[in-house]
């Protein structure tokens, strides 16, 4: 076995190809072409000496020496992970860095105070946040662009390590004149009839009201898809339909637009918030006092690092 000859791309590219069970799905996850990453691959399995996984036509399966060391690369890369987050920054001044990546719900409604505090508590640590769609969130963490995330539930979490973050409700946004606008509260199977504005469709949000639909054998009725809850509540003021948001959410922009906010008497109306990291016990410092600040009991201070 030629140990010298092993680097962490590869190991990493590895990791990826045994999750998504094929080298294109890896490469096209490791930003490789598909040649380079085959060839990497190639390479590695001649410097351990044995075949790391079997190639057939829907894919790839791991060999029992591809499941040993899908375990120690594991571990590998969350040292290698630890020792950046723990470096990076030291350099500068800095005491570290955490690289936070949340939804929007998250970013909207509860990291704002959230992140002040930790601020306010630890000046010397540089917060960088990402706003990505809950599916992306999750990717990110798995493969070490983020640090932590913070995602809705039903989001696959693919062997992260998770915990509660925060609740939330979903309500139903009209205009004031709308047939529903004098409801207190409303079944999703009476919003069906009417025109929908939405998020993307790679988001969450979108998948849920999708998913909610189907079931109740029915197609939403997509009018229009925007990126931000915002241009959502503009859409829905201009008359072009319905939508469902998180109440905190957009509760003073629905108030300026003179919008009424319905309760959505549906029990997965009720979402949680999850905050999702690799593995716990190796986190660096930096990330485990943001954690730790994030999910601080109401009314308990941040932890404070270093300087």
């Amino acid at each position: 076995m030629n140990l010298p000859s092993l680097d962490l791309g590869s190991l990493s590219l590895f990791t990826l190809v045994a999750r998504t069970g094929s080298i294109s799905g890896g490469a096209g996850l490791a930003r490789l072409a598909l040649a380079a990453a085959s060839r990497r691959l190639s390479d590695l399995e001649s410097a351990v000496g044995t075949a790391l996984m079997a190639r057939h036509s829907r894919g790839v399966t791991l060999t029992p020496a591809g499941q040993a060391l899908l375990q120690h690369a594991h571990r590998v890369l969350s040292c290698v992970d630890l020792l950046t987050a723990d470096l990076s920054d030291y350099a500068s001044g800095g005491f570290g860095v955490v690289r936070l990546w949340a939804n929007t719900s998250a970013v909207t409604q509860f990291l704002p105070s959230g992140l002040a505090a930790f601020a306010a508590a630890n000046p010397g640590i540089r917060i960088e946040l990402e706003e990505q769609n809950s599916g992306e969130i999750a990717l990110a963490v798995l493969d070490g662009r983020a640090d932590l995330g913070i995602f809705a539930d039903r989001t696959p979490t693919l062997g992260l390590q998770v915990m509660d973050y925060r609740e939330d409700r979903l309500e139903v946004l009209v205009p004031r004149g709308h047939a529903l606008a004098r409801k207190r509260s409303a079944r999703f199977e009476e919003l069906i009839e009417y025109d929908f504005v939405s998020l993307s469709q790679g988001t969450s949000l979108a998948k849920r009201l999708k998913a909610e639909s189907e079931a109740l054998g029915r197609t939403l009725k997509l009018r229009i898809q925007v990126r931000s809850f915002d241009a959502i509540c503009l859409m829905v003021a201009a008359g072009m339909g319905v939508a469902v948001l998180p109440h905190d959410a957009v509760k003073g922009i629905a108030r300026s637009l003179d919008l009424r906010m319905i309760r959505l008497a549906e029990p997965w109306a009720e979402r949680r918030l999850l905050i999702g990291l690799r593995q716990r016990s190796a986190i660096p410092q930096p990330v485990r006092l943001m954690l730790e600040c994030l999910t601080r009991e109401p009314g308990t201070a941040c932890p404070e690092g270093a300087p």
